[in-house]
């Protein structure tokens, strides 16, 4: 982890002088600049995660006949579903790889927010619209609670654009309120950088959503 962390400090650095360039020396520039950076290089997986959920979506009719079918045999079930997956190239473990390789990135953005070595001539620069990134601020009913409710507005818009049956499904509705509260409590709980940081990732990642969307959906029509 601590190779992480040097890490982010040397591109958080970098991205800084970046935004020093532009005119606008401030590490909530750079952690915004640093998110765009990380998803644009994971948008190959994010694409194939997507074009894999979809495909899922499209053979829950499939599926659920084979559920039915085989209600009392759920063995048997699984091995035919797993079968359909095969059959149309779909891995319905896909979507965890994004997420796995975003933990170390989190966490150790987290590691570097809580330690990072701000020179005196930054003194301002981690100040951010009015956050200091570096500081927790719980859920005070104040200005700072915004970043929170973006958290979990920004949660539940990538859920909805991700897949917009989710609130058709049980398992799948409960997810799609359970994890913007879930993330909302994260946001206070840690820098509000890191806070900045999932916010950010979230607005980026509905705009690919949106983008990945439309391309699946002329593909397919092009297909048909």
């Amino acid at each position: 982890m601590s190779i992480i962390v040097q890490w982010m400090t040397y591109l958080l650095n970098i991205f800084y002088n970046l935004s020093s360039a532009l005119g606008l020396p401030n590490y909530g520039v750079a952690i915004i600049l640093l998110t765009i950076l990380i998803k644009t290089i994971i948008y190959p997986l994010t694409y194939k995660q997507m074009a894999s959920m979809r495909k899922t979506v499209d053979l829950q009719p499939k599926i659920k006949a084979i559920q039915t079918k085989h209600k009392n045999d759920k063995e048997k079930a699984n091995a035919e579903i797993m079968e359909l997956y095969k059959e149309n190239q779909v891995n319905p473990m896909g979507g965890c790889l994004p997420i796995v390789i975003q933990l170390p990135i989190f966490w150790g953005l987290y590691s570097t927010l809580r330690n990072f070595p701000y020179g005196a001539s930054a003194n301002a620069a981690h100040w951010f619209l009015g956050f200091d990134l570096t500081k927790i601020y719980g859920f005070s009913l104040s200005y700072h609670i915004i970043l929170p409710l973006f958290a979990a507005a920004t949660t539940y818009l990538q859920t909805k654009v991700t897949n917009p049956n989710a609130s058709s499904d049980p398992t799948q509705k409960t997810m799609l309120y359970i994890m913007p509260i879930f993330f909302a409590y994260i946001s206070a709980t840690v820098p509000s950088g890191l806070a900045l940081y999932w916010v950010t990732m979230n607005c980026v990642s509905i705009l690919q959503q949106l983008y990945i969307n439309r391309k699946l959906t002329n593909q397919k029509k092009s297909v048909a």
